[in-house]
Order: C-alpha cells, then structure tokens, then sequence
C-alpha cells in the first residue's frame, strides 16, 4: 500500500490517492475546469502532505483538510492567521470553485452568499479592561 492510500484511505478518497493527495487533486481539478487557484502548496512530509492544502493568493489563504470518518472537504478562509469564513463539502470541484472565487476577488458575503455552505465567522470584540 502507497503512503497516499495509507494516509487518505481508499475507500472515503480513491480519487485523491490516484492523484498523489489532495493538492495535486485539486490543482488538476482547476485545471480542467479553467479556475485559477492561486498558488497551492501542501505540507512537505508527513501524512499531512497527502491530506491538507493551502491556497494562497492576494486575499488570504484557503485552508483545505479531509475528514477522516466520511468524505468530506473542510473549508477555511483566512486572512493573516484569522479565519474568516469556515464550510464543508463532498464535491471537489465545490472546493476548487471556493478558491477561486476567493482568487478573484470575492467578499466574504458575495462568498458566502455564492456558496451556501460556507458560513462566516463572527468575531466578538475584545473585552475591554474595566479601570476600577
């Protein structure tokens, strides 16, 4: 058994473990589909280089794991470490249509808004210190 099938099991990601793990999956996805995703980047070793990407561009990064117990695709979008926007989908392709939207040039609402599985994520303001 390769590294890739053992790290994304075969049965929840054959797609994926054909492809060598999930970034070369979703860049050859883009591909085919005409979307810009920016540049994709995977960790260098591990078990994780074969189940998360990054997707970088002049808007943030789109952080992309698997599940582990069903197939699925979680979705974050981050802006300087602080994530923004948080989803989950089975589609592959719904995943590559993020980025690229993200790529574009999208708001988070227009995002959110395209995308219904995606969800924003509401920051509470920081306390402010009493003087007493």
């Amino acid at each position: 058994m390769s590294d890739a099938s053992t790290a994304l099991g075969v049965r929840l990601y054959p797609d994926l473990v054909e492809r060598g793990g999930l970034a070369p999956a979703l860049i050859e996805t883009a591909a085919r589909h005409g979307l810009d995703l920016g540049r994709v980047t995977a960790p260098a070793q591990g078990r994780s280089r074969f189940t998360c990407a990054e997707l970088h561009s002049g808007q943030g990064v789109v952080c992309v794991k698997l599940g582990s117990q069903a197939r699925y695709f979680m979705i974050d979008l981050r802006v300087s470490g602080e994530v923004l926007a948080r989803g989950d989908v089975m589609d592959l392709l719904q995943v590559a249509k993020v980025a690229a939207a993200w790529q574009s040039g999208l708001t988070i609402a227009e995002l959110t808004a395209q995308f219904p599985f995606m969800e924003e994520i509401r920051h509470r303001p920081a306390p402010v210190a009493q003087v007493g």
